[in-house]
């Protein structure tokens, strides 16, 4: 595709260092699967499953730190208003040292819940304890890097979250594999991978923000942005973000938690067939990211123009992308499996469900890529209406579907949710993004 047209080259520019550093966020989960699918049997895949599942019930519902502050930062940016950027950080930072406190607080009671909710077996439920109860000490770090991420994407600047990405996702899978096979820690060395990871990349993200943003660090006035009239507009987005996260959690978490009514082996599966059917999403999420930058961008500037072509140009790449991937899978499917587990059972398993991997990838793109041009929009309300629809259909075709069709039950539900999502933020678009910039702006 041509680079002339400088929206095109801008979108391009902040999409590749996202691509780059998330090609190694799924290598982090397969080499958690691969550690675990060469250390034993179904059950320890499915622990690591189950335990991870934790982690997204309590992180996933605050997501809006990272997408709440890149949306208001990319508008403020577009403006030129630097004091309300570095407030926006200023009350991110805030709030998710607050959350990640509570998440300390409540670790124990929550766990006791949630595995009593969870259908899986004893050895499953003692795996997913103990990852869970070393890797959480990492709260504070992990949610803070949100905060990072997110108004570095709003400033522009896809290059600082690649080089902390990067180091996070290295350092976690190096240091994963090495307590898991050279100290006693066995599988759990997976989670206190995790925790050094997280812990190191929050002190590089702080190290690159002082590098470049000194200035602006100094002007900033922390309890003055705590002001509710300052904090006002951050509330109001992020708690109808935190909504629409709760949601996603029913349909990504609720995945995990049906399979694991199918046994140890269909747990299992599931866990692989996610990855794979996340995998491209990596890659399409560097454009989403790009779009979501230049929407909040070019809305901040009233620049309706740029705004179409920004919308335009992501879809194309988000296209390109779809059918690559839905190419590799057809090609390569049994390839990949293999190396995510080399259990034979598990792989066997798989095949049944191996064609769902031809449907998602087109449509998934277009429901990635819409997200990042609405949180460009800071349009949390549509975003929290969409995943109202999505999630319901997907529990109600999980129930109607699982008598007859068994564990298949699980794809239709995820591949109706994905076609409700397309279709809703298609047909809405027009009142929650455009409306932001009139046509005579």
């Amino acid at each position: 595709m041509a680079l002339r047209n400088p929206i095109n080259r801008e979108v391009v520019r902040l999409a590749v260092p996202s691509i780059l550093a998330n090609i190694t966020v799924p290598l982090v989960g397969i080499v958690d699967t691969a550690i675990a699918g060469h250390l034993g049997d179904a059950a320890l895949i499915g622990g690591i499953a189950i335990g991870t599942m934790l982690f997204d019930l309590l992180y996933w519902n605050m997501g809006f730190l990272r997408v709440g502050t890149g949306g208001i930062t990319a508008q403020a940016y577009g403006r030129g208003d630097m004091k309300a950027s570095i407030d926006t950080f200023s009350q991110g930072i805030a709030t998710a040292l607050a959350a990640s406190l509570l998440v300390l607080a409540i670790q124990w009671l929550f766990a006791e819940v949630m595995l009593m909710l969870v259908d899986c077996s004893p050895e499953v439920e003692v795996i997913a304890r103990n990852y869970f109860f070393i890797r959480v000490w990492a709260a504070p770090a992990t949610l803070s890097l949100f905060v990072f991420k997110g108004w570095f994407i709003g400033m522009q600047n896809t290059m600082y979250p690649m080089i902390t990405d990067l180091w996070v996702n290295l350092v976690n899978m190096g240091a994963s594999w090495f307590l898991s096979f050279h100290t006693p820690l066995g599988i759990s060395g997976v989670a206190a991978g995790t925790l050094v990871a997280q812990w190191t990349g929050l002190l590089l993200a702080i190290l690159l923000m002082r590098h470049k943003y000194r200035d602006m660090l100094r002007s900033a006035s922390v309890m003055q942005s705590m002001r509710w009239r300052y904090f006002k507009r951050f509330f109001s987005v992020n708690s109808q973000l935190f909504v629409r996260s709760m949601l996603m959690l029913v349909v990504y978490e609720g995945f995990t938690i049906f399979a694991a009514r199918f046994g140890d082996v269909e747990l299992a599966v599931s866990s692989v067939m996610m990855h794979l059917l996340l995998l491209y999403s990596y890659f399409v999420d560097g454009f989403a990211y790009a779009g979501e930058a230049l929407t909040g961008r070019f809305i901040g500037e009233r620049n309706r123009t740029s705004l179409n072509e920004t919308v335009k140009y992501v879809f194309i790449w988000g296209a390109v992308i779809g059918v690559i991937s839905t190419v590799a899978y057809a090609v390569f499917p049994r390839s990949i499996i293999g190396i995510l587990t080399d259990n034979a059972e598990v792989k066997a398993a798989s095949e049944p469900y191996l064609f769902w991997l031809l449907l998602m990838p087109v449509l998934s793109c277009v429901a990635f890529i819409w997200d990042g041009i609405y949180v460009g929009a800071t349009a949390s309300r549509g975003l929290m209406i969409c995943m109202v629809f999505s999630a319901g259909l997907f529990v109600a075709s999980f129930y109607i579907c699982a008598p007859r069709f068994g564990a298949q039950a699980l794809y239709i539900a995820y591949f109706v949710h994905l076609v409700v999502r397309s279709v809703y933020m298609t047909l809405a678009a027009r009142r929650n993004v455009w409306a932001k910039v009139p046509a005579a702006a």
